[in-house]
């Protein structure tokens, strides 16, 4: 016969070691179970149909308790697990204290709630017992179990692959509908000795990113046939991309680039190799190249580096969007030699001209003064090279009326410069102030130019023309 319970008592039970040890006598009657004759295992046999979450082991750990709830409304509905080293209390309550009447009804709204909101997830949502068993699951996780494996939630089977419980991850799931695998962000939680999945959905953001990848691809393909060599650093400073002529003008391996290294280890790297100028100071070396940085983050870097081989590189720092930085490497070694030897071929013609004794002034078809000799500035006293603006035409003419006598002819001269089509050559006199006779000039040249020649004629020439005036008179 079984003992006879007492309507109060308690149903308790005391395991050790995972054998039943001391029971109340409404828990052995009610579960059918004796001290010593039964363990852990019976108990879990006959409770885990009303209670999924009914642990294969007693409670692990120095000590911890756990309250599970039955899967249904009859009673007892509440499940009490404690333990503390060997021993463990498991205590079954018979329904909620009927005092309570008010938090009763309190449990059953936000458990009304709850559930709405379970099953309102667009995500899948679940829950393993420590055997890894699915004991429950929310509307979207049994839709996508059926969409993945065409029937219904098999608790023996995993939707996913376990995941991490320190940080999230990225697992992806192929359905029978669907040619391309939906990616999910698997989260996981430990909460009272149950597992908590939550899935949620990244596809967009997965598209997002294949998208980004194939725009550098792209763009990766597009920067390789330059000539310039481009090096894009990202908001934090390492380096995200880079096209060949990069590796050429640099000589950094492309292992090292392809390590992504930060913006200081980056130009390490070129003054080791000496492919920028040699700092001054090699103490204040990491701040210039901050000031480098900082330059190039603001849009004002941009620098012409001589190098020890004879190369000239123009560098160039532009901020892009999202904070990263681009820096432009170009080879202008040639364009700088060019540039040296026409500026010596302009300084040689310069001294050449300088040689005449013919004052020359060359003047744009606009009317601007483009070029003129000493001997022409020595002339009429005037310093063109020092001009802070252009020096026109009617600058010019101003400058002679000054320094000669009348003459109703320089209008004639502005008109000339001006004019378009043929022009034919003409000459005017032009007397000084001091007396002296100068021949001037205008012939035109090439692209509406106009050459303006100002011969200073001797005495004898000057008497000689007096006399050839005097004769026609």
């Amino acid at each position: 016969m079984r003992p006879f319970a007492e309507p109060d008592e308690p149903m308790s039970l005391l395991f050790d070691g995972g054998v039943l040890h001391h029971g109340t006598n409404a828990a052995l009657a009610e579960l059918a179970l004796q001290p010593g004759a039964h363990g852990w295992n019976d108990l879990r046999d006959t409770l885990v149909p009303r209670f999924p979450g009914f642990s294969d082991l007693p409670g692990a750990g120095a000590h911890g308790r756990v309250t599970i709830h039955a899967s249904d409304n009859r009673t007892p509905d509440r499940l009490e697990v404690s333990w503390r080293g060997p021993l463990c209390w498991v205590t079954l309550a018979k329904g909620r204290p009927q005092n309570d009447k008010a938090k009763n009804q309190s449990d059953t709204k936000e458990l009304i709630n709850l559930r709405r909101a379970s099953a309102s997830l667009p995500n899948p949502v679940w829950q393993e017992d420590s055997s890894g068993k699915v004991f429950w699951y929310n509307p979207a996780y049994a839709a996508l179990f059926q969409l993945a494996h065409g029937g219904p939630v098999d608790p023996e089977i995993r939707l996913f692959s376990e995941g991490d419980q320190d940080a999230p991850k990225r697992v992806s799931l192929r359905t029978e509908a669907e040619e391309q695998p939906d990616w999910y962000e698997l989260s996981v939680i430990c909460v009272d000795g149950v597992t908590v999945f939550h899935a949620t959905c990244i596809n967009a953001v997965v598209s997002a990113e294949n998208a980004q990848r194939n725009f550098v691809q792209t763009l990766a393909k597009t920067f390789a046939h330059l000539s310039i060599g481009l090096a894009i650093f990202d908001r934090n400073g390492q380096l995200a991309l880079f096209n060949p002529a990069l590796v050429d003008l640099t000589g950094l391996p492309a292992h090292f680039l392809s390590a992504r290294p930060t913006m200081l280890s980056f130009f390490d790297r070129l003054r080791e190799n000496r492919r920028m100028p040699e700092p001054k100071n090699y103490l204040n070396w990491r701040q210039e190249i901050a000031d480098v940085i900082a330059a190039a983050t603001d849009g004002r870097y941009q620098e012409t580096w001589s190098l020890e081989t004879g190369q000239t590189y123009s560098v160039k720092g532009r901020p892009h969007p999202d904070g990263a930085t681009a820096f432009l490497i170009e080879d202008i070694s040639a364009e700088v030699t060019l540039t040296r030897n026409f500026r010596a071929e302009l300084e040689l013609g310069q001294s050449l001209l300088d040689t005449l004794d013919d004052g020359l002034a060359v003047f744009s078809a606009s009317g601007i003064l483009t070029f003129s000799n000493a001997a022409y500035n020595t002339l009429w006293q005037q310093k063109p090279d020092v001009a802070f603006a252009d020096v026109t035409i009617l600058d010019c003419i101003s400058v002679w009326q000054a320094g000669s006598e009348k003459n109703p002819l320089w209008h004639k001269v502005e008109d000339y410069i001006g004019a378009f089509g043929e022009r034919e050559e003409w000459n005017m006199p032009i007397i000084l102030n001091d007396g002296g006779l100068v021949t001037c000039q205008l012939v035109p040249i090439s692209s509406g130019a106009t050459l303006l020649r100002f011969r200073v004629q001797s005495k004898m020439q000057k008497h000689a023309l007096d006399l050839a005036e005097n004769s026609a008179d």
